[in-house]
């Protein structure tokens, strides 16, 4: 996309004609299912590329029939990096420490995204770094309801949200299509890129935030609905 095109909304928003919002609902709930399942595989001692391995094995288990993207599971300092970034290799997950899993699973035809981001052990950076993420995303998320905002708008109210709580929002995240599989036959952009109010059960809002001079920060994602 070129920096004056406009978009059309109407094509943006396209999806297979006997598209089901119930059929992409459940998919979303087996998706948040899953991400706290593998959570439950993941402990102090591990290196991030087992965890890696051992969470794309339990997303199959639990009957995904493939990936759209591929597991993200980000330990410690790798988890300021955002998609498509590569790890930092061998990262340990530490005692008192965080981490975030983003999985896009495709449940009967229908994409899953979601993603969060857990603390272990005591710090208390860690745990309101998690916490505000998730407010964030919440406060974002509600404004698009109630504001009918655009994608652009919606990452301007993330942003000024996560500085007024003292975190710097990584304005490279960015919200994008959901469909049924797979979303990029209608739309390969961002949700930024998206100059109109945004249709319900169609667009996954990511908010990623980082601790100003720290090396850690937290990823939330899922569905505008």
């Amino acid at each position: 996309m070129t920096k004056h095109e406009v978009l059309d909304k109407t094509q943006v928003e396209r999806c297979k004609p006997d598209f089901s919002v119930e059929a992409a609902k459940r998919a979303r709930a087996k998706t948040w299912l899953a991400v706290h399942e593998l959570a439950k595989l993941i402990y102090p001692g591990m290196v991030e590329e087992e965890a890696q391995k051992l969470c794309q094995a339990k997303l199959a288990e639990l009957g995904a029939e493939k990936n759209w993207h591929r597991v993200y599971v980000r330990f410690g300092k790798n988890t300021i990096k955002h998609y498509g970034v590569p790890s930092e290799p061998g990262v340990q997950l530490d005692e008192n420490d965080l981490f975030y899993l983003d999985i896009g699973p495709v449940w009967d035809g229908y994409e899953g995204d979601a993603g969060d981001t857990f603390s272990v052990g005591s710090d208390p950076e860690h745990r309101r770094c998690a916490e505000d993420c998730r407010v964030i995303f919440d406060l974002t998320a509600r404004a698009w309801k109630e504001q009918n905002l655009s994608g652009k708008s919606l990452y301007d109210f993330a942003e000024a949200e996560a500085k007024r709580r003292g975190w710097v929002l990584n304005l490279e995240v960015n919200g994008h299509r959901l469909s049924d599989f797979p979303h990029a036959l209608y739309f390969k952009g961002s949700m930024t890129d998206a100059d109109f109010a945004l249709e319900p059960h169609l667009w996954v809002l990511e908010i990623q935030i980082r601790h100003p001079d720290r090396e850690f920060g937290a990823f939330y994602e899922d569905w505008l609905s």
